[in-house]
């Protein structure tokens, strides 16, 4: 499997789709009796309504969800592609995309982490470009923009703009005007809705929007740890793929270096970010599968041994399979 998709064979695509039915077999075969899916926040129901919630079937909300994710897996494969993160072009980060975006059940299901993954990886593209620009502020003052319609659609979006000034460090010598464009382009987009809350009164209810960042981490979490167990094989390739990386280090050219450590901060904070919701669900970990496919990727365009990184594989998607069956 791993082999075939270290290519841009243009078959990969049909077993690239097939794949992404076969991982979700668990969940087409032992349908749920009701899926709603909730597409916006509260406050930004306030103006905008999209009465989403009743109109898929369960079949047809898993459905829009695989195609929604094979596209995604697509426009996530160019990108990588064109950065030149791995060994060579190939369709491994797509194959890992998908296998990452299978890991548990509440990610096979229509929700508003994996509707912002789109400008999850849109954002990964434009922060993986501004080292290459002579000046980044509109560059940056776009990626707020799309922060905020993230955090229109998922609160726990807006913890990515520490990722503005991340990468402004990572890639670039200071410059004021760079690290204020991007809050800037944040803030025009929520100007925008304090003026239609200020016109229908409401202003006091846009205050309260930004009440969770102040929630205070977890100390403790309580953790089904059986529910989890899945990660075990991807923690294992995640270890052997850092081992690789560090081997690889300073043979890798410099801007490679600089992506993989910003994308391997956007996957920290893609994680951390559920504490801005008190009452998150699983599907928000989906934020952290992009930058987590390039490591898995990483690691198997890299492998030597092809019958222990095949094995390896295999052993990922039955157990994937396995804990989504049972």
């Amino acid at each position: 499997m791993i082999n075939q998709f270290r290519n841009l064979n243009p078959v990969n695509l049909l077993i690239l789709a097939a794949y992404a039915i076969f991982m979700r077999l668990a969940i087409f075969l032992n349908l749920p009796d009701q899926l709603n899916f909730e597409f916006l926040e509260p406050y930004t129901k306030f103006f905008i309504q999209i009465p989403l919630t009743n109109y898929f079937s369960p079949a047809g909300n898993i459905f829009f969800a695989t195609v929604l994710t094979f596209i995604q897996a697509i426009l996530f494969n160019r990108i990588i592609n064109n950065h030149g993160l791995l060994a060579k072009p190939s369709y491994l980060p797509a194959l890992l995309y998908i296998t990452g975006s299978s890991l548990f059940l509440q990610f096979l299901i229509l929700s508003p982490a994996l509707i912002c993954n789109f400008l999850l990886i849109w954002i990964m593209d434009k922060f993986l470009k501004i080292g290459k620009t002579p000046n980044a502020m509109m560059t940056m003052f776009d990626v707020g923009m799309i922060i905020a319609f993230g955090t229109l659609i998922y609160f726990p979006f807006i913890v990515l703009l520490i990722m503005l000034w991340l990468s402004l460090l990572l890639y670039r010598s200071f410059n004021w005007r760079e690290w204020i464009a991007g809050f800037i382009g944040f803030l025009t987009i929520f100007f925008f809705v304090a003026v239609f809350y200020y016109w229908n009164d409401n202003i006091a209810q846009f205050y309260k929007i930004w009440r969770p960042l102040v929630n205070k981490f977890p100390s403790t979490l309580q953790i089904n740890f059986s529910d989890y167990l899945v990660l075990i094989p991807v923690g294992l390739i995640m270890i052997l793929a850092s081992l690789q990386l560090r081997e690889n280090f300073f043979r890798s050219f410099i801007s490679t270096r600089k992506a993989f450590q910003m994308l391997f901060f956007m996957f920290i904070i893609a994680i951390i970010s559920f504490y801005t919701k008190p009452d998150f669900r699983v599907y928000h970990f989906l934020l952290s599968v992009p930058p987590g496919a390039v490591l898995l990727a990483y690691y198997f365009s890299n492998a030597k041994k092809r019958w222990f990184y095949e094995s390896l594989f295999a052993v990922l998607v039955l157990c994937i399979q396995y804990f989504l069956f049972v």
